[in-house]
């Protein structure tokens, strides 16, 4: 099956809207999470412990988002 030129462009918008979302959130929550560090004078444990959690949880949540809107797109795609 070939794609018209209006198909992939679809595809694409869905792709950057998808990774875009997905990066707008990920810098969200790592912010709530990992922002104390920034803020107020942390022991070195938990700064680096709240990082760790900020890069983590942000890094799943941008996969976690990917993967639901592609996938949203794509059962809307076939009818």
């Amino acid at each position: 099956m070939t794609r018209s030129q209006s198909e992939r462009d679809r595809v694409t918008v869905e792709i950057c809207y998808a990774l875009l979302s997905a990066g707008v959130s990920a810098v969200l929550v790592f912010g709530a999470i990992a922002g104390p560090v920034a803020v107020w004078d942390l022991p070195s444990g938990v700064e680096r412990t709240l990082l760790l959690a900020g890069g983590f949880v942000a890094a799943a949540l941008a996969v976690v988002r990917v993967v639901h809107v592609l996938r949203r797109f794509s059962r809307n795609l076939r009818g």
